[in-house]
């Protein structure tokens, strides 16, 4: 159990997530996803850089999706970082 959120657990209820990770989730409004291009500005101009590296998914062959994913988590998670220590 969850320490912090004893009514979060899930331990020992036999879930299995497998099979729902192999369904294809559609966009929220039910449109297609849009690219990264078409996101709209987040006003802050190291995020946008960021979430734009997302772009290059399209193009790239899909054993290199985790290494542009990571390296965009790792650029998001260091402005969090920088927030959190007040840096402006």
């Amino acid at each position: 159990m969850d320490e912090e959120y004893p009514d979060h657990g899930i331990q020992g209820q036999g879930q299995d997530l497998d099979p729902e990770r192999g369904l294809a989730t559609a966009a929220p409004d039910g449109d297609t996803p849009r690219s990264a291009a078409e996101l709209p500005p987040t006003g802050d101009d190291r995020v946008d850089a960021a979430v734009a590296g997302l772009s290059r998914l399209a193009a790239g062959p899909v054993e290199e999706h985790v290494a542009v994913l990571e390296e965009v988590h790792g650029r998001l998670r260091d402005i969090l970082g920088e927030l959190n220590e007040g840096a402006p």
